[in-house]
């Protein structure tokens, strides 16, 4: 039974600007966790899912960014904590409906140290990730492998975690080995000991070779498996897919936050739509479905935006069409302009850096432009540096 003073913290880890090269160019001067899906940061759809946890006492972001860079997001960690009764532990690139409510309610039921949320996967796709196998009926972790070579099984770790405070004291028991096993190895060899300690300090755990292969199949950690969408967030163009995600969802979560219209006082809005209440959008402009406009967007007379994210300040000019494209900040279209992109091309969806100008009448297919370009030629399938 829920005690009324149980406390649940969450931890949320952002990496840091040394990660999330592949994000680019939209991660070179905005942090990837902030980067909006649907009209919000990437770490505001973690956040929100943890809000929905009974007696949340606190919210931590971990990882490398100054904290500066997260002023609106980073709460004081100075105000005193009790020993909280359960941690959950996200990760931020991930993309799910994050049932953390749902899990925590299985996890008190399992009576295990942790509980991971699992998904089903194809088999083709599964080595990408952590393969694992559980117990059908008790849902138990009987064996966890990251990125195996070999076919282990079409269950994936989804990267969302609960854990009792027991976890602290299984990760002390790792680095208690590896210094006694770092001293054993200093006896035997004295090279084998600074190789040890120099690629793994005793202060290091890797959360899956040292904490869930160790501990699977000892009663110890559970599975909860969702049914529900689940996406690591990897590239901008899975992050433009995700955006549509996020705005489904919206539609059960947050209805409010979805725009409307039927192109006689306002914009013709189609499907999933998210307009920032600054941004600035001509009546006979047609919108949708999945698109996401941020602050202080312009959309000129005639504009048609289908499945695209437009970030703050960028100016589309009349009859300009962006489909399957992300504009980067400041960025504009000029009149009759086109940005148009295809998840099976080579390149993938077209993305505008920040500030990039694409003149009257430009055409821009499946192509990838860096920031402070301007374009007036057409290009199709490049990189413009």
């Amino acid at each position: 039974m829920e005690s009324s003073e149980e406390k649940v913290v969450a931890v949320i880890m952002v990496g840091g600007p040394t990660k999330g090269t592949r994000f680019r160019p939209l991660s070179f001067n905005t942090p990837k966790p902030l980067f909006p899906l649907a009209g919000q940061p990437m770490v505001h759809h973690p956040i929100s899912a943890c809000k929905r946890i009974p007696n949340l006492a606190q919210i931590f972001l971990i990882g490398f960014y100054e904290e500066r860079e997260f002023a609106l997001y980073v709460s004081s960690i100075s105000n005193e904590l009790k020993v909280p009764s359960h941690i959950f532990l996200l990760n931020c690139d991930v993309c799910c409906n994050f049932p953390l409510p749902d899990m925590l309610e299985a996890h008190r039921r399992y009576g295990g140290m942790g509980t991971m949320l699992v998904i089903k996967v194809s088999a083709e796709s599964a080595n990408q990730f952590g393969e694992l196998i559980a117990d059908p009926i008790t849902k138990e972790l009987l064996h966890y492998t990251e990125k195996p070579e070999t076919f282990v099984s079409d269950l994936i770790n989804c990267g969302v975690y609960v854990f009792t405070p027991e976890i602290f004291t299984a990760i002390e028991g790792v680095s208690t080995h590896r210094e006694d096993t770092a001293n054993l190895r200093h006896v035997s060899s004295l090279e084998a000991f600074h190789s040890l300690t120099r690629n793994l300090p005793k202060d290091f755990v890797r959360l899956d070779q040292d904490i869930l292969s160790p501990l699977a199949g000892k009663k110890q950690l559970y599975t909860y498996e969702t049914m529900d969408f689940w996406v690591q967030i990897k590239t901008p163009g899975i992050s433009l897919k995700c955006s549509a995600l996020y705005l489904a969802q919206f539609r059960l979560t947050s209805p409010h936050l979805l725009a409307g219209g039927d192109g006689t006082k306002s914009a013709t809005v189609i499907g999933d739509v998210y307009v920032h209440p600054s941004a600035k959008v001509h009546p006979t402009a047609k919108i949708g479905p999945n698109v996401s406009i941020s602050a202080n967007v312009r959309v000129g007379a005639g504009v048609r935006l289908i499945g695209c994210i437009v970030l703050d300040d960028v100016e589309i000019q009349e009859n300009a069409v962006i489909i399957n494209s992300i504009v980067g900040w400041k960025s504009s279209l000029g009149k009759w302009a086109r940005a148009d992109g295809d998840y099976n091309a080579k390149l993938g969806i077209t993305i505008l850096g920040e500030a990039v100008t694409v003149e009257d009448e430009i055409v821009v297919i499946n192509s990838i432009v860096l920031p402070n370009k301007t374009l007036n030629v057409s290009v199709q399938e490049e990189i413009i540096l």
